[in-house]
């Protein structure tokens, strides 16, 4: 096996010692059948990232985390990366300009969906009509935007057909951000929309029974954030589909931080993924890379191995440097950064080299802060099969001094 056994965690790829020390404390808190870490596995938020829990009748708010249901969305063009790179500046320029980054929106269209009518927005009213309403106006004013951080929209080349693709990366925004620190507020006796003072990152899990009323309501509700998850990642293909004049003839579309009740073994669990991809046999997904690596299509195996992974996989690349190390710390204030070890010039060059059209970003975004991809991949050779390789020529994210609390 590719994994190795760690105090009861699978752990795939190098360890990380701050990311182990996370997984061992998710296995020693509530019914845990399994805990596992995937090769791109950092420090997150009590639960890291590239971490995989499996319960028994448990869900974790704080394991899913607060970017509830991140993940791509991927498309098959039915043009050729040739056909646009003549153009590629300006349409650059057109997807950064119509596509709204950050925290705010860059245009007025009004998204409707109706998803807005979906019965699950009752469990917000169970909450209180003030939770509900302020909820459901942010959701509505959000939706479609992309947000900051590492998330994205890219034009990718297909390396063996020349094919162009495009992908994009983020979750439920500030309404799933809200519904997870909400959730997390209620499990510790605090109101919905209070503040949730002193704590930290390597704090236990929180764990709700999914037969209790609290347990049930947040599964709903972290569905509800899913569902409009992927409806932003929808219409934001849309429109970039719409500015390139071309149509989708195959997609790929998942979550990656987002709690499932699948079988294993012949009896239903959950399984909570945070930073990870569910690869079950025949399962196709989306994996980032940097800005100045490969991306790739994968699909599960049906391996032994995949079967010990509880059908989980990389979601990209994993961070080998945090963003404050990268870029410094900035002063909202002033509006200055002080620090890092990575500068713009050095970040520009790389992307440059690579052959990418940049849009956004800031250095703690750069190819330097990554591991790179085919690394985490070759840990998990005997779980996924790679389909489609993808080299990206155009990347647009939120600018450096952005300020988004949505962020990852």
């Amino acid at each position: 096996m590719a994994y190795q056994l760690i105090n009861g965690v699978r752990v795939w790829g190098k360890p990380d010692d701050g990311a182990l020390a996370q997984a061992i404390t998710c296995a020693e808190h509530g019914n845990v059948v399994q805990t596992l870490l995937m090769a791109d596995h950092h420090k997150g938020y009590s639960q890291p990232i590239g971490g995989v829990v499996v319960y028994d009748g448990q869900i974790s708010p704080s394991g899913v985390g607060y970017d509830i249901a991140c993940g791509n969305k991927a498309v098959r063009t039915n043009l050729l990366a040739a056909d646009i790179k003549p153009k590629l500046v300006r349409l650059m320029d057109e997807i950064a300009r119509r596509i709204s980054f950050g925290v705010g929106r860059v245009n007025n269209d009004k998204v409707d969906h109706d998803l807005f009518d979906d019965p699950d927005w009752d469990v917000y009213k169970s909450v209180g009509k003030q939770e509900h309403d302020k909820l459901k106006a942010l959701a509505q004013s959000q939706l479609g935007t992309v947000g900051s951080g590492n998330h994205f929209v890219d034009l990718f080349e297909e390396t063996t057909t020349g094919r162009l693709w495009i992908a994009n990366h983020f979750g439920s925004r500030g309404f799933g951000h809200k519904t997870a620190s909400g959730f997390l507020n209620l499990a510790a006796g605090r109101e919905f929309l209070g503040k949730a003072p002193g704590e930290t990152m390597d704090q236990p899990p929180v764990l709700l029974d999914l037969s209790s009323e609290l347990g049930d309501m947040y599964y709903r509700a972290m569905k509800l954030a899913g569902r409009y998850a992927y409806a932003g990642r929808d219409y934001v293909i849309r429109q970039v589909l719409s500015i390139l004049g071309a149509e989708a003839d195959y997609e790929v579309h998942n979550h990656h931080n987002y709690a499932w009740k699948e079988m294993h073994n012949g009896r239903e669990v959950v399984v909570v993924r945070k930073g990870a991809t569910p690869s079950a046999p025949g399962q196709v997904g989306f994996i980032g890379g940097s800005m100045g690596d490969i991306s790739v299509i994968v699909k599960g195996k049906d391996s032994v191995e995949n079967r010990d992974a509880y059908y989980s996989t990389v979601h990209g690349a994993g961070r080998l440097m945090s963003r404050t190390q990268a870029a410094g710390r900035m002063n909202w204030k002033t509006r200055a950064r002080s620090g890092g070890q990575i500068s713009q010039k050095q970040m520009m060059d790389a992307v440059r080299d690579y052959g990418v059209e940049l849009r956004g970003a800031g250095t703690d975004e750069s190819p330097f802060v990554y591991r790179k991809l085919q690394e985490v991949l070759d840990a998990h050779a005997e779980t996924i099969e790679v389909m489609h390789v993808l080299k990206p020529i155009g990347v647009c994210m939120a600018g450096a001094d952005e300020f988004d609390p949505y962020k990852d």
